[in-house]
């Protein structure tokens, strides 16, 4: 296993981080079984958790804190906040009155005292920075918090939260964690620059695209969409329409490298992000032992010039073959009020 500083906290993390979105029964719901999964990790040599409150609704924090007791000192621990947790108002997004409120609840859960990593999930239009910044930096002085970071800020939010940090004397994000793999690769035009260039670290998520870079799904074989990934998301599965048609063909490209390199096509795409000068860490998110095995495997595998000319032949540098999984959708696009004008006002134009 090898090791980086986590965005110039001095902290060193392990270049697999364990992410436990699957645990609970959004996944694995057998906790002594996903507390095994842990330890085998550590085990390992990974020393990075990730995981959030609203995975399973808390679950999954709760099944973390079991598996790190006596074990707690040895692991660099990192949550999130953000999504709603529960029903009325007041109960997600990144305020003041919110983080305050449910920083308790991830310490109770994870049953510590601190975590390493609190990062903000998603961005909040609603809430000005600066306020998400100073409750943040409020976390760190009374010692809940030793770090914070953002996850999947597009880069001018990034930018925005930097100047306002630096205008206002207030502490800033320190990492950010975006998606990324072979299939998605848009970050690499901005927020991977923009990472660098503000000496932040990243921690990128769904190396596997959502299962399509597991080798299971390949052109011209039937995909049964009524069961496992597909049937939660069919049209993420579906081989008529193009963009999972798009998919499968640049599939086939890395299967042909791995296959060259004597690798499997999961432990390619684990070690792609890691290739990139600005990535810190990359999450996998095993759902059983077997899958945790097979993501470690390629833990030692370094990608050369000559395979990763290779990649950017099959998927272009700073391109998305898809929208990634989990990325975050700027309310500008989402409400196409935002976007026109009123009827009145058109007409007056």
């Amino acid at each position: 296993m090898r090791y980086r500083t986590l965005g110039g906290t001095g902290i060193e993390v392990s270049t697999h981080c364990l992410g436990t979105m699957m645990f609970g029964a959004v996944g694995n719901p057998d906790h002594e079984d996903c507390v095994r999964i842990v330890h085998a990790a550590l085990d390992a040599g990974v020393n990075f958790v990730d995981t959030a409150d609203m995975y399973g609704q808390g679950e999954s924090e709760t099944i973390v804190g079991k598996a790190l007791k006596g074990r707690r000192d040895d692991v660099v621990l990192s949550t999130k906040v953000h999504f709603p947790m529960g029903e009325g108002r007041n109960r997600g997004g990144n305020s003041r009155r919110w983080i305050v409120q449910e920083v308790e609840e991830s310490l109770r859960r994870l049953d510590t005292d601190r975590i390493d990593l609190y990062q903000v999930h998603r961005p909040d239009h609603t809430t000005d920075i600066e306020e998400t910044l100073a409750v943040l930096g409020d976390l760190m002085t009374q010692g809940k918090i030793r770090a914070f970071g953002c996850s999947s800020f597009p880069a001018e939010e990034l930018v925005e939260a930097h100047h306002v940090a630096e205008r206002r004397g207030l502490r800033r994000f320190r990492t950010e964690q975006p998606p990324y793999s072979l299939l998605a690769r848009g970050i690499e035009a901005n927020v991977l620059p923009v990472v660098q260039r503000l000496g932040m670290g990243a921690l990128t998520y769904s190396p596997l695209a959502f299962g399509f870079l597991t080798g299971r799904y390949r052109k011209g074989r039937p995909i049964d969409l009524a069961t496992g990934r597909p049937a939660i998301a069919p049209a993420r599965f579906d081989p008529e329409l193009p963009v999972n048609a798009a998919k499968l063909d640049a599939v086939e490209g890395f299967v042909a490298l791995a296959d060259d390199l004597g690798r499997t096509l999961p432990e390619l795409a684990t070690a792609f992000p890691l290739a990139h000068p600005a990535v810190t860490s990359v999450i996998i998110g095993p759902r059983t032992m077997e899958q945790l095995a097979a993501s470690l495997k390629g833990a030692d595998l370094v990608l050369d010039d000559e395979a990763l000319d290779r990649i950017d032949g099959i998927v272009p540098p700073g391109t998305n073959v898809y929208h990634p999984d989990g990325a975050w959708t700027p309310p500008s696009l989402r409400d196409a009020k935002l976007r026109r004008r009123a009827p009145g006002d058109r007409a007056a134009a």
